[in-house]
C-alpha cells in the first residue's frame, strides 16, 4: 500500500477512542480475541492472572474465566476503540490481580517494594498496527489508575536494540510508548527487558 493510499485509508477511519474493560465492553473485547485465536496461543489475557501451560483449561473455561475476572471487576484494560470495535488494547491491575511476572527470579532479586499497580501486556489487532492503539491504550489505562488513586506503576516491556521483532516478542508493551508516558528503567531483569516505574498521582490525565 502507498503511503498515499494509506493516509487516505486512515482519514475515514474513525477516531481511536479508549473505554475501560467492564460488563458494558466485554462482548467486543471478547470478539475481538475470538478473532485473533484467544490471542497468544489461546491465552484470553489470563496469562499475568495465573500460570498457563499445565492449567488444563479449555478455550471456553480460559473465556469463562476471564469474564469471570471481569464482572468481579478483577480484571482491568484499557481497550481502544474505533467505531464500534475493539482493535486493541492495555492490561493493568494490581500485584493482586497480576501476580505474574516474566523473568520472575530477576525481578525479585532486584524487589524493594511492590509497585500499587503492574501494566503487563498490549494486544494490537490485525490491521491495525501504526495507527497509534497502544499509545492510547498505554494512556488510557495510566488515567484510569489515576481516578482509581493513582501511586507507583510498573511496566515490563521490551527492549528492541534495533532488533526485528515479532509481535509475540513486544506483548508487554513498546520501549518507546512507556518512554514516551513518562516511565524511567529501573532494572534489568532479563538480556532485553526492563521493569520502568513511574507514579502516578490521583486524580491526574497522564
Amino acid at each position: 500500500m502507498t503511503r498515499r493510499r494509506r493516509t487516505e485509508n486512515e482519514a475515514t477511519r474513525p477516531p481511536l477512542i479508549v473505554r475501560p474493560l467492564d460488563a458494558s465492553t466485554w462482548d467486543a473485547f471478547a470478539r475481538l480475541v475470538e478473532a485473533s485465536g484467544g490471542v497468544w496461543g489461546g491465552c484470553w489475557c489470563l496469562g499475568f492472572h495465573m500460570k498457563l501451560g499445565r492449567d488444563g483449561l479449555s478455550w471456553a473455561q480460559r473465556r469463562a474465566a476471564k469474564e469471570q475476572r471481569v464482572l468481579a471487576g478483577t480484571a482491568h484494560a484499557a481497550l481502544v476503540f474505533s467505531g464500534e470495535d475493539c482493535v486493541g488494547w492495555c492490561q493493568f491491575g494490581t500485584p493482586e490481580e497480576l501476580p505474574e511476572v516474566k523473568s520472575r527470579r530477576r525481578y525479585e532479586q532486584g524487589l524493594v517494594e511492590l509497585p500499587q499497580w503492574r501494566i503487563t501486556c498490549f494486544f494490537t489487532g490485525k490491521g491495525q498496527r501504526r495507527r497509534g492503539v497502544a499509545h492510547a491504550a498505554l494512556a488510557g489505562a495510566l488515567s484510569e489508575i489515576a481516578r482509581s488513586g493513582g501511586g507507583t506503576v510498573e511496566g515490563y516491556p521490551e527492549d528492541t536494540d534495533d532488533r526485528t521483532l515479532s509481535g509475540a516478542f513486544l506483548h508487554t508493551g513498546p520501549m518507546a510508548a512507556f518512554e514516551k508516558h513518562g516511565f524511567i528503567r529501573t532494572r534489568r531483569v532479563a538480556p532485553h527487558r526492563w521493569v520502568m516505574t513511574r507514579t502516578v498521582t490521583a486524580g491526574d490525565c497522564p
